[in-house]
């Protein structure tokens, strides 16, 4: 597979001629642009939500029910139940959204999608058992895995004359802005085990935008323009099927590998950070009782804080890695710089896990570090994985190659939440053998098509 292969991109490999699509105006422009950013900015808030409550979450939930001293092995086990249940979701909501987008419309799937997850995070609120949070938070991140696929399309296809790298490194950014506009909140009002639930009231409040996007935000006028097409029109009620038969498949397959890759290594190995972060304030804090007093509480809570701090240290540097993901790509080319980026990641992250802890006045320039390089995957891939399909299938395309490597992700989190347990809440041991999903990355990269003087054609 390489660049010199057919592009199914191609008006001509559709077995059509192109068409004429009418532009927005500049203010419907900014209009498209505004609520694609903010539909993924608010998503990225929903996502960093569990990051940050799951254990305080687990440690109220379970104190009547697991012994004090098993507190910090059951919620690092939920922790990753419930990265499970956000891989899986959104998994699951990007086929399902992604198929709408393509069949009903890019504004209508998005703003059916930020109107799932807002709700039923907000649903969440009155959970009262760690099994109802954790089926709750699956529904809720069917709208974040349905989100992204369709705020891309309509942002790429809405703003045709602006630079697709600028546009990837908007996209990219605009998570990485909701999880340090969550970590900021959460510094100001610290999730606790005593005060955690009002966190989920704060995932409601998008909600609004998603009924705004489906009575105000303008469709794309590309795929608007599809729907005059009758090859198009035979297709549309079969877009799954069709990235899953040639030509199309092999591009699909080596989409779902790339997607996925960057995803294990967040929510396998960079997340582990935060409650890591949390851990060892508790430590500390369990040292200071002891060394005042000569007593410790069962469940010392430490700095209730740290682990926001982390994360806004994190998706501080994500912001500026994911911006540039997309720029980086057009400078070195599409492959080159997925493997320096694979390279970047695996490099800094064994140093993160294998000779530093929370402790290190440098664990903080080196979380940002991570974010920076680790994020970068996310400026990239708005821009690469929308230039393998045509626009008939387009959202399903990139909705099924992002979020299918999900659940190979949600495969690798369980195998990391069962490593805490056996090794005894150790998340530098974890980090340092979850780690190595990055050079698998340098491998697959290898197998990918160069995209890089491709059209977005139908």
């Amino acid at each position: 597979m390489n660049g010199a292969q057919s592009n199914p991109n191609d008006a001509s490999a559709a077995g059509s001629t192109p068409l004429a699509v009418a532009e927005l105006s500049i203010g419907r422009r900014w209009l498209v642009l505004a609520a694609a950013f903010m539909a993924w900015m608010f998503a990225g808030m929903e996502i960093s939500l569990f990051v940050l409550i799951a254990r305080p979450a687990m440690v109220d939930m379970l104190a009547s029910t697991v012994e004090p001293a098993e507190i910090e092995k059951a919620a690092a086990q939920w922790f990753a139940w419930f990265q499970c249940a956000f891989l899986l979701g959104a998994a699951a909501g990007g086929w399902v959204f992604g198929a709408l987008g393509d069949r009903s419309g890019r504004t209508r799937a998005m703003g059916a999608s930020v109107l799932c997850y807002s709700v039923v995070t907000g649903i969440q609120y009155f959970a009262a058992d760690p099994y109802t949070l954790l089926a709750l938070r699956f529904v809720a991140c069917m709208g974040i895995g349905g989100v992204w696929p369709n705020a891309v399309a309509l942002a790429v296809e809405g703003l045709p004359r602006v630079s697709r790298p600028l546009l990837a490194g908007l996209m990219g950014t605009a998570a990485n802005v909701g999880f340090v506009l969550l970590g900021v909140i959460c510094v100001v009002f610290p999730a606790t085990p005593e005060a955690w639930r009002w966190v989920l009231l704060v995932g409601a409040a998008p909600a609004l935008l998603g009924v705004f996007s489906l009575v105000a935000v303008p469709e794309s006028p590309r795929w608007l323009a599809g729907l005059s097409t009758a090859a198009v029109q035979a297709k549309k009620a079969q877009p799954v099927r069709e990235i899953l038969r040639p030509p199309l498949l092999s591009r699909t397959i080596i989409g779902i590998c790339l997607g996925g890759i960057p995803v294990i290594g967040t929510a396998a190995n960079a997340n582990w950070l935060i409650p890591w972060s949390d851990q060892v304030a508790a430590a500390q804090a369990k040292e200071v009782d002891s060394a005042s007093d000569g007593e410790t509480s069962d469940q010392p809570q430490g700095d209730p804080t740290a682990k926001a701090r982390t994360q806004i240290l994190r998706s501080g540097g994500a912001v500026f890695g994911s911006l540039l993901g997309g720029w980086i790509a057009t400078l070195l080319g599409r492959r080159l710089t997925y493997f320096l980026i694979s390279l970047a990641s695996f490099g800094v992250s064994s140093y993160i896990y294998g000779l530093l802890t929370p402790a290190d006045e440098s664990f903080k320039t080196f979380t940002f570090l991570l974010g920076f390089v680790g994020v970068t995957y996310f400026g990239w891939l708005p821009l690469y994985l929308p230039e393998l399909f045509p626009t008939r299938v387009r959202t399903t395309g990139t909705g099924v190659t992002f979020n299918s490597g999900r659940i190979l992700a949600a495969i690798g989190v369980l195998g990391a939440g069962v490593m805490v347990g056996l090794f005894q809440g150790d998340y530098a041991r974890v980090g340092t053998f979850t780690g190595l999903i990055y050079p698998a990355g340098m491998v697959v990269i290898c197998f990918a098509p160069d995209t890089s003087k491709a059209r977005m054609e139908d």
